[in-house]
C-alpha cells in the first residue's frame, strides 16, 4: 500500500477507493491536494512521483446558504457525458481513467493549470477573447448534433430527475418565490425544458467549468448531464456573458462580443432541427436564468450591489413578461439597461 505523505487528506472512503482503482504505482508515496469542487463535489488531485490524476465524488448536500440536495448517483451521468462527448469531439473533456461504484466516484486525467487555464479566471483578469467563445459554441453544438435523437446515448441517461433537482428547481422554480407575479412564466419554462428531450446536454456550461487548453476548450463538471434541451446549454453559458458585464464593467463590449460569437458559432451547427426554433427556446430561457442568478438558490458571487441586482431584475422581468424569440433581442435589451444609470 502506498504512503500518504502530506497533511491534506480526504476521508477514508476516497482513500480506499484510490487503493481499489489501482492507478498509483506500487511502492510510490501518494500526495493528496484538494481542488475544492465548488458547491457540489469533492475533487482531489492524487499525485505520486510518476503519475497524477483527479478523483471526484458528488455531495448529497451542496455547499450553499440555502438547503440544496441532489442525488449522488449523478456521478454516473457525469462520466457518461465525458466519455460520450470525447468520442464525438476528442479532447473536449478529461479522459475517464476509472470508475468506483462503491464510493460513487470516478478518476480522470489531471490537466495541469500551467497549460489549461480556467476560463473564468482569464475573464476576471480582462483576458476576453470572443474567438474562445466561438470555439466553445462550435464544440458544444457538435456534441449536441452527435447525440440528438440517439437511442443508444439516451439509454445512458434513464431519467432527468437529477437535472430537475440541481438545475430547474433551484434556478427557475426557486426564483418564483421571490417574484410571485412571475410564477406561471418561470414554472412554464421549467416544465417545458424538462419535457424537451432531444440530445445529451452538459447542464452547467459556464466559464467556471471550461478550461482553455492548447488544443481548444475543455469542458468539466458535467454533473447535471442528461437527455434534455440543447437550448438550455446554450442559454446557460450565454447568461454568464451578460452577467459578467457587471463583473468587469470596463470590458462590457468584449463580453457582449463573446455572447455574439458563441451564439453565432453554435447556431451554425444546428442540423437536427430548425435553428430558429432552438434559438427561440434559448431566448425564452435566458431571462429566467438571468433572474435566477440574483434571486435563485445559486446567486453569482460577484453581483452584490442593490443597484446591479436591480438592473438584472428590470431586464429579466421585462423579457419574461414579453418573451423574446431571438438571442439578439435579449442582448439588445441588456445593453440598453447597462446604459441606464438609474
Amino acid at each position: 500500500m502506498a504512503t500518504i505523505f502530506n497533511s491534506s487528506k480526504p476521508d477514508d472512503v476516497i482513500v480506499a477507493a484510490v487503493e481499489r482503482i489501482d492507478l498509483t504505482p506500487a511502492g510510490e508515496k501518494i500526495a493528496y491536494s484538494s481542488l475544492g469542487g465548488g458547491v457540489s463535489s469533492d475533487i482531489w488531485v492524487v499525485e505520486t512521483d510518476t503519475t497524477a490524476f483527479c478523483v471526484k465524488r458528488a455531495l448529497s448536500k451542496l455547499k450553499t446558504a440555502a438547503d440544496w440536495f441532489a442525488p449522488v448517483e449523478r456521478y454516473k451521468f457525469e462520466f457518461a457525458w465525458m466519455r460520450t462527448a470525447n468520442a464525438i469531439v476528442p479532447g473536449i473533456a478529461p479522459k475517464i481513467l476509472a470508475v468506483d461504484d462503491e464510493a460513487m466516484l470516478f478518476a480522470m486525467e489531471y490537466l495541469q493549470p500551467t497549460t489549461h487555464v480556467l476560463w473564468k479566471n482569464a475573464l476576471q483578469r480582462g483576458d476576453i477573447d470572443p474567438q474562445a467563445a466561438g470555439e466553445c459554441g462550435t464544440r458544444l453544438v457538435a456534441v449536441h448534433a452527435g447525440t440528438a435523437h440517439n437511442a443508444s446515448v439516451a439509454e445512458l441517461f434513464p431519467d432527468n430527475d437529477i437535472f430537475h433537482a440541481i438545475r430547474l428547481e433551484p434556478y427557475l422554480e426557486a426564483t418564483a418565490s421571490h417574484h410571485p407575479d412571475l410564477h406561471d412564466q418561470l414554472f412554464e419554462l421549467s416544465r417545458h425544458t424538462a419535457e424537451t428531450k432531444i440530445a445529451m446536454i452538459h447542464g452547467d456550461v459556464s466559464p467556471k467549468n471550461i478550461l482553455l487548453g492548447p488544443n481548444g476548450p475543455v469542458f468539466i463538471d458535467a454533473e447535471c448531464a442528461c437527455i434534455g434541451d440543447p437550448a438550455f446549454d446554450l442559454a446557460f453559458c450565454l447568461n454568464h456573458f451578460l452577467l459578467k458585464c457587471l463583473w468587469v464593467p470596463a470590458k462590457r463590449n468584449e463580453f457582449l462580443a463573446c455572447y455574439d460569437a458563441m451564439a453565432s458559432a453554435y447556431l451554425k451547427g444546428v442540423d437536427w432541427e430548425d435553428a430558429r426554433a432552438l434559438e427561440a427556446r434559448a431566448a425564452r430561457l435566458l431571462p429566467g436564468l438571468f433572474l435566477a442568478r440574483v434571486d435563485g438558490k445559486s446567486p453569482v458571487e460577484y453581483i452584490n450591489s442593490d443597484k446591479d441586482k436591480e438592473k438584472v431584475r428590470r431586464c429579466a422581468r421585462t423579457l419574461l413578461l414579453d418573451p423574446p424569440t431571438r438571442l439578439a433581442d435579449v442582448r439588445t435589451r441588456w445593453a440598453q439597461e447597462l446604459r441606464n444609470e438609474r
